[in-house]
């Protein structure tokens, strides 16, 4: 049976935590928790980041988060609660499953992405170019 994106979400949203926009306006300045921006650089560059996002593109999520490969990002391996974003929330409902799936114990993705983020008044940033 073929699955469409709209199955894929579905089986995603069922199983991992979605962060509504004014709930993480309050996890903003707390240590334990790396907000994780999935989006294209440029992107990022048009739109904005969340303040002290850490920036994984969407294309390297799984070689960041396994510790057994060369890419390995150690944020990762830090025992700290990852919510990812997107700018609507399909990418990030995506990767939180793959990341749940691959043993990361706290993660969440932002509803909405960072479109709720900026409707619920929460703050962005636009890192220097590159």
């Amino acid at each position: 049976m073929r699955k469409g994106y709209r199955d894929l979400l579905a089986e995603a949203d069922a199983v991992i935590e979605t962060v509504p926009a004014d709930q993480a306006l309050a996890l903003r300045n707390d240590p334990g928790v790396v907000f994780v921006d999935l989006r294209d650089p440029r992107e990022i560059q048009r739109e904005g980041r969340i303040p002290g996002a850490f920036h994984c593109p969407r294309g390297m999520l799984e070689f960041w988060i396994d510790p057994d490969s060369p890419y390995a990002k150690p944020v990762f391996q830090e025992p700290k609660r990852f919510v990812f974003y997107c700018a609507s929330g399909w990418r990030s409902a995506l990767a939180a499953k793959t990341a749940q799936e691959m043993g990361l114990d706290s993660v969440a993705h932002l509803g909405g992405g960072i479109t709720a983020w900026k409707q619920a008044g929460g703050e962005t940033e636009v890192p220097p170019p590159r």
